[in-house]
């Protein structure tokens, strides 16, 4: 079975909702907290070698999340259809990917961010190379992992850091200078899963 053709069959099947809580079952979720809704692109390309996955890391200057790793995508606009409209129209301006280019495959489970966000992460396949340009405010490198590397489960380890006085704790799956971790890993952890089910 060829890797698109593992991605549908993967995200045909139903799976549990994420959110940066999951390995800190201790934190308490406010009752009746308002998240926003948000759209991210799982962007993932052939490739003669196999399957890669396109990801970014953010600007160094942005007031959140800077340098870390993450997929094109963003908060959902009163303008979008949907939040599948939300992550195409966001990884287009991101890193240059056009809308047409992208096969969507599905999307997975919502997952709660710790920044108040309700991330929609949507699959998309793309069969040609495309003029990939980093939006300079937000982007500073674009990049792409083998998905092969990511959909094994033994990459990913439990590592924790201090934050707002807690350690929390967070999968990573580190590749070559690379350290994806957080709502990123968590992600693509889940699709490991699923992709291994099959």
């Amino acid at each position: 079975m060829n890797d698109r053709d593992r991605l549908f069959l993967a995200l045909s099947r139903p799976s549990a909702p994420s959110s940066d809580f999951d390995l800190n079952p201790d934190v308490v979720l406010p009752e009746g907290r308002t998240l926003r809704p948000a759209g991210v692109l799982v962007p993932v390309m052939r490739h003669p070698d196999g399957a890669r996955v396109l990801l970014t890391k953010r600007s160094s200057r942005l007031k959140h999340h800077p340098g870390q790793i993450a997929f094109p995508g963003g908060k959902q606009d009163d303008t979008d259809a949907d939040v599948t409209a939300a992550a195409l129209r966001e990884a287009r301006e991101e890193v240059g990917l056009p809308e047409e280019a992208v096969h969507v495959v599905g999307a997975m489970p919502k997952h709660e961010t710790v920044t108040g966000f309700m991330m929609t992460p949507i699959v998309g396949w793309i069969d040609e190379p495309f003029d990939i340009r980093p939006e300079p405010g937000e982007v500073d490198e674009v990049f792409t992992v083998p998905l092969s590397h990511v959909i094994k489960a033994q990459e990913y380890s439990v590592q924790y850091r201090r934050w707002r006085g807690i350690r929390r704790h967070y999968y990573t799956v580190p590749f070559g200078p690379y350290y994806i971790w957080g709502a990123t890993a968590r992600i693509l952890r889940g699709l490991a899963e699923r992709m291994e089910a099959v």
